[in-house]
């Protein structure tokens, strides 16, 4: 490995800004001291601006206050000035009606935040699901160096001595409530131990999932995705951050040497091996193609057929979570695992490749991470599926639902909005049996709209009352990471958009083949080119401001959802406008 060449003070980014002797510069370097900073303090440094998700709604983050500390001292430590800037948090819990809508806002927000202040590194702080891409695609596309910041996982839940995993036991126990087998004490009782500190779900959701995307990419601190939020480690790695954000800049370490095909690659194949959420796929992809890597669900689909599921962590794990993943060896004990499937020369954020940052590391638990020749499902995560109801795509979690369902045939039962499934499977005597397909529909990007959790249909209560909890289902929304189930989330093109999802009628036959990834309806095409031409398109679901904007240009699922003018094949795609 080369040798990087050494910026000088001169050649800082931040410089352009406070070296020059003029009107503009002194203007700059005066409200530096009005901010009661010395000019030695900030001049001929690298100024790092620490982007956070931080608000007192987002649960996942509220130890990042005391992070930012963490990270500002490190920085000091290296010598560089820190500078805290908050972006949009887009919390998980509270947005309504999805946090998804305003992912590409935060990576909006990001990048242009990034192109407009004197700053020469970033280290973004975030691990609530939307936070961690809508970080990384503006970063990429901004491309200044920069490191990620796990949030890290909260401690495992618990109520009356059992272990409570966040998002999957709440879905668990809410289907027991249903059927009436949940007492009121008890329900408040899991509501209060399900999640009991700082941090993300502590299962293999999509938090959990995209923070140790970012950190198989090589965009974290070697293993920074497995630490829980309020071990004294994430106290200390976040110091790391600061500190080596510095060193980046001066070794002009910016993601396009970092984020490439190979670390993608990488990405990928750790993702199916952890039991990945199926949210990953639109953000793996969108993440990689800010970067100008052509990710495709065809490529996610082959990863996955040839790599085994081995973090035997809760949803598609049985009996553990995040804490015990950490306890076992974390995420460098997985890579270590199926170390001769990746590709260990990979440049990271460390300035060491992979190989080098896996030395050392091992599985302290064989249970929890499983050995390749002892996985908890033989293949990865996640399956895509093509036929006539997805030509470009849908995606299933197969480790997650019955085996029964893995080849299914049976009656769809069509709702073609939220309040109409919901109304309907509380509804005891809903005419439906465990043969049938749900299917949910105007649930996708412009339909939801922005795409919201509602693909794990709830199981109807006629059918919870006789005992059954699993059944296929069928939507273009997507799934909560923490989820379960024979869901088909992701049906693209969306039915809103008019897809063939937007064709199939309640009684018409599906039919799924997991093995072959074929999903069809089995009605003959001069049927469907008959209901194609009495389509209405429905009414835009924004007429002004974001979501005006949102609906005019984002891409469908299979192209990770991100806006058709952000991606690298659109106008100027290296270096910043000569405005600036």
């Amino acid at each position: 490995m080369t040798t990087p060449t050494k910026k000088a003070p001169q050649d800082l980014r931040s410089a352009r800004w406070f070296a020059p002797d003029d009107l503009r510069s002194f203007g700059h370097r005066s409200r530096m001291m009005q901010l009661g900073y010395a000019e030695e303090e900030f001049r001929d440094k690298p100024i790092i601006g620490v982007l956070h998700t931080w608000s007192e709604l987002n649960t996942c983050h509220s130890h990042f206050p005391e992070r930012i500390k963490d990270v500002k001292r490190g920085v000091a430590q290296a010598g560089g000035f820190a500078v805290e800037m908050p972006a949009l948090s887009v919390d998980e819990s509270f947005t309504k009606p999805t946090s998804m809508l305003y992912r590409n806002m935060l990576a909006m927000e990001v990048e242009e935040m990034i192109r407009s202040h004197p700053l020469d590194g970033v280290v973004l702080m975030g691990g609530c699901d939307k936070t961690t891409p809508g970080l990384v695609m503006g970063a990429t596309s901004a491309g200044v160096p920069m490191i990620f910041l796990p949030a890290g996982p909260m401690l495992r839940g618990n109520y009356a001595g059992k272990i409570l995993g966040s998002g999957s036991d709440a879905w668990k126990y809410w289907d027991e409530r249903r059927a009436g087998n949940i007492s009121d004490q008890e329900w408040l009782g899991v509501q209060g131990g399900i999640a009991r500190s700082a941090g993300t779900c502590m299962t293999m959701g999509t938090a959990a999932t995209m923070m140790s995307i970012t950190d198989a990419m090589g965009l974290t601190m070697s293993g920074a995705s497995s630490i829980p939020a309020v071990d004294s480690n994430h106290q200390r790695m976040s110091a790391a951050c600061g500190r080596r954000i510095v060193d980046m800049v001066w070794d002009d370490m910016t993601p396009d040497k970092i984020i490439t095909d190979a670390s993608v690659r990488n990405a990928a194949m750790v993702a199916m091996a952890t039991g990945c959420s199926t949210n990953a796929v639109v953000h793996l992809i969108a993440m990689a193609r800010r970067a100008g890597v052509a990710l495709t669900l065809d490529d996610l689909d082959a990863l996955g057929r040839n790599t085994p599921l081995i973090a035997n962590v809760r949803p598609s794990g049985k009996d553990y979570l995040m804490e015990d993943f950490y306890y076992a060896g974390g995420l460098r004990a997985l890579m270590k695992q199926m170390e001769a499937r990746l590709d260990t020369s990979c440049i990271t954020v460390t300035g060491k490749t992979l190989g080098e940052n896996l030395e050392g590391a091992e599985v302290y638990n064989d249970d929890v991470i499983r050995p390749l020749g002892n996985p908890v499902y033989h293949e990865g995560s996640l399956a895509v599926l093509k036929g006539n109801l997805c030509p470009q795509g849908a995606v299933i979690k197969p480790a997650a639902c019955d085996p029964k369902y893995y080849v299914h045939e049976g009656p769809a039962l069509v709702f073609d909005s939220y309040p109409e499934m919901k109304a309907a499977v509380d509804d005891d005597t809903l005419d439906i049996t465990p043969d049938h397909v749900m299917v949910l529909r105007n649930a996708g990007p412009l339909g939801g709209p922005g795409f919201p959790e509602w693909g794990m249909l709830p199981i109807p209560k006629a059918l919870i009352k006789q005992g059954h909890r699993d059944m296929l289902r069928i939507s273009d929304a997507r799934m909560s990471g923490t989820s379960y189930g024979a869901c088909v989330l992701h049906v693209s093109p969306e039915s809103f958009a008019g897809g063939p999802l937007a064709l199939l009628r309640t009684g018409d036959m599906i039919r799924l083949d997991l093995p072959k990834r074929r999903l069809d309806m089995l009605v003959d095409e001069i049927e469907l080119e008959s209901r194609r031409a009495a389509l209405t398109p429905p009414k835009p679901r924004f007429e002004r401001g974001y979501g005006y904007m949102f609906s005019k240009h984002v891409t469908q699922a299979d192209e990770g959802c991100d806006f058709d003018f952000l991606q690298t094949d659109f106008g100027k795609t290296a270096g910043e406008p000569d405005i600036f």
